[in-house]
């Protein structure tokens, strides 16, 4: 049993969710819109129309959250942060000139993350899969065991990520539930 356990909570992609801002803020509110208002429905000391409204109300109030996290908040901040970064605070420091954005950073990351045997078959096949082919980054996936990740990138993105999360879960998408969902329960009657 202890083995299943371990296997499961190292498997990559498990991994992968848990070390990304995106991956665990979206899986938390993906549980939360399921689970919150299942225990509601499953309390026997609320009446039953108490029960449907208020569970309603509780999963449209987690999927207002999840659509302005993916909405506004992932790519104002993850783009925004890394412009931030390499404008301000990396400007001209090795890594952040080797990439246009984040999205293509994340890219090479997700290419230098798997094994070498793996990363050079779909590269050499496929010459679309980059945007990129300059400062030898292609060539770091094609022929290094282990190319260089740039951590400093990453955790940027992710302050990115995790400053977005906070306000906009906190601050914005409060505010913007409260003007969505009384109007769309009214209109599906409740």
């Amino acid at each position: 049993m202890i083995t299943g356990i371990s296997k499961v909570i190292t498997n990559p992609a498990l991994v992968n969710i848990a070390q990304n801002t995106n991956g665990t803020v979206v899986s938390k509110t993906l549980v939360n819109a399921v689970g919150r208002p299942g225990f509601i429905l499953i309390d026997n000391h609320i009446d039953n129309e108490t029960k449907k409204f208020a569970a309603t109300k509780e999963f449209l109030y987690q999927v207002t959250c999840l659509a302005v996290y993916l909405v506004i908040i992932v790519p104002i901040f993850k783009k925004g942060a890394f412009k931030f970064a390499k404008k301000y605070i990396y400007k001209g420091k090795e890594g952040f000139k080797k990439f246009k954005s984040a999205k293509e950073y994340l890219a090479y990351r997700n290419y230098a993350a798997k094994a070498l045997i793996n990363r050079n078959a779909p590269l050499s096949k496929d010459n679309s899969v980059f945007e990129f082919n300059h400062d030898g980054l292609r060539d770091d996936l094609l022929n290094k065991k282990n190319p260089e990740k740039y951590p400093h990138i990453k955790g940027t993105i992710e302050l990115g990520n995790l400053i977005g999360s906070i306000l906009g879960l906190a601050l914005l998408a409060p505010k913007v539930s409260q003007a969505l969902i009384h109007p769309v329960l009214k209109f599906i009657g409740k």
